[in-house]
C-alpha cells in the first residue's frame, strides 16, 4: 500500500444562521473525582452477606490503597406487593397533527437521595422507534404486569421513551397507579414508521436483477442514534450512587457491517462508569420464519426460496438485530431476554441480580484526567474461601481538554486514537469508495462530515482542526496512517451560516483489494472537543467479476464547489488532484453521506466502469431510476459513453445531473442500471435517499 495520499480540501454547505454571542461574566468550576464501587458479597449457598463491617474492606486502585469515604448496606425487601386493580389497557393512537395532546396528569413527587436507599432503580427504557405497534403493545402490557403483580417494596421504576428524542417521562418512583398510568399514556404506533429502517438491507440471494429497497445507508445512523440515546440515558442515572438496572424494549438494533463500533464502546463505558446495567428484552417475543415470508412483505424474487438461502438470510438478518443487545447486556452486567413471549422475565432478572449489597465510594489520589483504565480491586478481610465477591474492575477517568502545550495536545491525540473508551462529545459520519486505478490498485477517498453546530464555534476568524487515523488489516496489522492539521478560514458571515451545517474533510489512501479496519479522530482545538469513527470496509477485487459489469463506488452528491471555494487544506497535490476521480477542471464533488436532499438541489451521480467489452470502440449505457415503494418515481434518459476518461485507456466515467424540483418529498431508492454492450454484461447499483421540501 502506499501511504496516504495528501489531504485535498475542507468543504463546507452554508446556510443562514446565527452564532450565539460570547458569554462574559466569570465561571467557577470545581472537580471531584468520587469513584462508587457497589460491592456484593455471598456465602457458597449464593445467599448475601448482611453483616460486614466497614473497616473489613479494603479498596485498591492501580494496586494502590484508597480511602473509604463512602459506606453504606443496601437491603432489598423481596415480599412482592399485592395486585392493584388497574384499568384495562386502552389503544392509544398517533393523534393527527392539528390535535392538541391531553393536559398531562399531576406527577408523582421526586423521590430524594436518602428515599432510595436500600431500593431497587430500575428504569424501564421503551425504543418506540424500533417497534412495530404489535410490539409496543407487547412491551407496555408486560410492563403494567410487572408492576401490578410482580413489583415489590424496594422497586423504584423511572420510565423514559425514544421517539426521534429521548425523554424521561417519570422520574423514580413507587407510586405504581402513576407508573401504570404513565405507561397506558404512551400512544401506541407512535414513531413505528422508524422501525422500518432497522432492517439490514436488501436481500442478497435476489439475483432477478430488479428492484429491491435497500436502507442500509439509513441504518448507521439510526443504530448510532439509538445507542447515542442509551448513553444519554446512562448519564442521566449517573448521579444515584445506587446499582441502576436500564429494561430496554426494542425489537433490536439493526447492523450493516460498516456500523460506528466506537459508538458502542462508547455507550457501554458510559454505563460502567454510571453503574447501570442493560436488561435488554426483544418485545418481538419468539418468532417463526415462513419459508418464503408471510404476508407482512411483497413475495421474495429470485431462487432464494427454492434453494433456502432466503430463509437463512432471514434468520441472519433477525440475529444480527439481538447481537448488539446482547452485548450490551454482556459488557455491563446485565441479561438479555431473546426469544420469550414472557416479557417480564427480563424483569424479574433485575430482582434476582440486584439483591442486598454495599455501597463503597472513595475519592481517587489520581487526579489525572487521561481517559485512562482504572483497575480497582476490593478485598475483605476474615472472609471465608467460598465467599464470592461481585463488583465492577474498574472504570475510565474523565477526559478534559485542559492547558496543553503544542507536544502534550499531540501525545494526547494520538493516545485518545488507542484509548478503548472512545470519545462521542464531536459526532462524525463517515463513507469510503473505491475507484480502480490498476489491476490489483485502488484509489480510495475516505470522507468525514461532522455537524457545524457540533463544533462550538464562535466569531473567531480562524478554527482548527485535527485529524488522525490508522488503517489495519483484519489481523491487526497497521497498513497506514492519516494525520492532518486544517486551518479553518471563517470570515465572520461564513462562520454564522457554518453553525446550521456541515464541515465534509476529504483524504485518499491506496489499497489493494482487501478487508480493512479503518479508526478515525477528530478534535476542534478552540474547545478540544473530540470525535471516533470505527468502520470496517472492503476494496473488492473487480478482476474476478467475470459475469457484470466491473464498476467502482457510486458516488451520490448534491453539491460541486471549486477548490478554492473551500474553507480550509491540509496542502495542494496537483498531481493527485488531476488523478482524483471527483476532481474535474477544478471543481470538486462532495459526497453527501447522510443522503439527504432538498427539491432546490440537485442530484448529482457519479461512477466508473471499468476493462468494457472493446477498449479501442466501447459502448456503454447507464439509466438512473428513482423508487418510491414499488412505485417508479422517475427515470432518465440513457447515457450513453463511448470513450475511455483522458488518460485512463480501460475507464469510462458516467455522470448524471439532476434537478430535484419536481420530485416530491418522501423517501426514495435510486438505482443507476448499466449495460456493456459490446461485452454483454449488466450491473446495478442502489442506494437509498430521502428529498425534503
Amino acid at each position: 500500500m502506499s501511504s496516504c495520499a495528501p489531504k485535498i480540501v475542507v468543504a463546507a454547505l452554508v446556510c443562514a444562521g446565527l452564532l450565539a454571542q460570547e458569554e462574559t461574566s466569570p465561571t467557577f468550576k470545581a472537580n471531584t473525582n468520587l469513584v462508587i464501587v457497589n460491592v456484593t458479597v455471598r456465602d457458597k449457598s449464593g445467599k448475601a452477606m448482611e453483616d460486614l463491617k466497614k473497616d473489613q474492606f479494603t479498596l485498591l486502585e492501580d494496586g494502590k490503597p484508597q480511602q473509604i469515604a463512602v459506606f453504606e448496606r443496601q437491603r432489598l425487601n423481596g415480599e412482592t406487593l399485592p395486585s392493584i386493580e388497574a384499568p384495562a389497557p386502552t389503544l392509544k393512537t398517533r393523534e393527527p397533527a392539528e390535535t392538541k395532546p391531553p393536559s398531562p396528569q399531576t406527577p408523582a413527587p421526586v423521590m430524594k437521595p436518602d428515599e432510595l436507599k436500600d431500593r431497587r432503580l430500575i428504569a424501564m427504557f421503551f425504543d418506540l422507534s424500533s417497534m412495530q405497534p404489535p410490539e409496543q403493545i407487547r412491551a407496555r402490557d408486560a410492563a403494567i404486569k410487572f408492576i401490578d403483580t410482580q413489583m415489590t417494596a424496594s422497586d423504584v421504576i423511572s420510565i423514559m421513551t425514544l421517539t426521534n428524542e429521548l425523554r424521561v417521562v417519570q422520574d423514580f418512583t413507587s407510586d405504581r397507579e402513576t407508573l401504570v398510568s404513565v405507561i397506558q399514556s404512551l400512544r401506541i404506533g407512535d414513531s413505528s414508521e422508524l422501525a422500518g429502517l432497522a432492517a439490514t438491507g436488501a436481500d442478497p440471494t435476489d439475483d432477478s436483477g430488479e428492484f429491491t429497497a435497500d436502507d442500509t445507508e439509513f441504518n448507521i445512523f439510526n443504530t448510532d442514534l439509538k445507542l447515542s440515546a442509551l448513553e444519554d440515558a446512562t448519564r442521566k442515572l449517573a448521579p444515584f450512587p445506587e446499582k441502576k438496572a436500564l429494561v430496554y424494549f426494542s425489537s433490536g438494533v439493526g447492523k450493516t457491517g460498516v456500523d460506528n463500533q466506537s459508538q458502542l464502546r462508547a455507550t457501554v463505558n458510559a454505563a460502567v462508569r454510571a453503574n447501570v446495567a442493560f436488561y435488554p428484552i426483544d418485545a418481538r417475543g419468539l418468532v417463526a420464519f415462513a419459508p418464503a415470508g408471510d404476508a407482512t412483505q411483497a413475495s421474495p424474487k429470485g431462487t432464494g426460496v427454492f434453494t433456502g438461502s432466503a430463509q437463512t438470510s432471514a434468520r441472519t438478518s433477525f440475529h444480527d438485530t439481538q447481537d448488539t443487545i446482547y452485548t450490551l447486556a454482556a459488557d455491563t452486567g446485565g441479561k438479555a431476554l431473546l426469544d420469550s413471549n414472557d416479557l417480564t422475565l427480563g424483569i424479574k432478572a433485575v430482582q434476582a441480580d440486584m439483591n442486598s449489597y454495599y455501597v463503597l465510594g472513595y475519592y481517587s489520589a489520581n487526579p489525572a484526567q487521561d481517559g485512562k483504565y482504572r483497575h480497582v480491586t476490593v478485598k475483605v478481610a476474615s472472609l471465608p474461601e467460598s465467599a464470592k465477591l461481585d463488583y465492577r474492575r474498574g472504570y475510565y477517568a474523565a477526559k478534559v481538554w485542559g492547558k496543553m502545550n503544542s507536544s502534550d495536545k499531540e501525545r494526547q491525540l494520538e493516545d485518545a486514537l488507542t484509548l478503548d473508551d472512545p470519545f462521542t462529545d464531536l459526532p462524525l459520519a463517515m463513507e469510503v469508495d473505491y475507484f480502480q486505478t490498476g489491476r490489483d490498485k485502488y484509489f480510495v477517498p475516505i470522507t468525514v462530515r461532522i455537524a457545524g453546530a457540533a463544533l462550538g464555534l464562535s466569531p473567531k476568524s480562524t478554527t482548527d482542526l485535527d485529524f488522525i487515523g490508522q488503517i489495519r488489516d483484519l489481523h491487526g496489522k497497521m497498513l497506514g496512517g492519516i494525520r492532518d492539521e486544517i486551518k479553518l478560514k471563517l470570515t465572520e458571515e461564513n462562520a454564522a451560516q457554518l453553525a446550521q451545517r456541515h464541515v465534509e474533510y476529504d483524504t485518499g489512501v491506496t489499497l489493494p483489494p482487501g478487508d480493512y479496519s479503518l479508526r478515525f479522530l477528530a478534535r476542534e482545538n478552540q474547545n478540544g472537543k473530540m470525535g471516533t469513527f470505527e468502520m470496517k470496509f472492503n476494496v473488492p477485487d473487480l478482476s474476478k467479476q467475470a459475469s457484470s459489469v466491473r464498476m467502482s463506488s457510486v458516488v451520490w452528491s448534491n453539491q460541486r464547489e471549486p477548490l478554492s471555494a473551500s474553507i480550509g487544506t491540509a496542502g495542494n497535490n496537483k498531481k493527485l488532484l488531476e488523478t482524483h476521480p471527483l476532481v474535474e477542471n477544478g471543481q470538486k464533488l462532495i459526497p453527501d453521506i447522510t443522503r439527504v436532499f432538498r427539491r432546490n438541489q440537485k442530484l448529482y451521480v457519479y461512477f466508473e466502469v471499468y476493462d468494457p467489452g472493446t477498449v479501442a470502440s466501447p459502448s456503454v449505457s447507464a439509466e438512473l431510476m428513482m423508487f418510491r415503494g414499488k412505485s417508479k418515481a422517475f427515470e432518465s434518459a440513457p447515457v450513453r459513453v463511448t470513450k475511455a476518461k483522458s488518460g485512463r485507456p480501460n475507464t469510462l466515467a458516467l455522470e448524471f445531473e439532476m434537478p430535484l424540483a419536481n420530485i416530491p418529498p418522501g423517501q426514495y431508492t435510486c438505482q443507476v442500471s448499466v449495460i456493456d454492450e459490446q461485452a454483454r454484461k449488466f450491473g446495478y447499483a442502489r442506494a437509498p435517499l430521502v428529498v425534503l421540501q
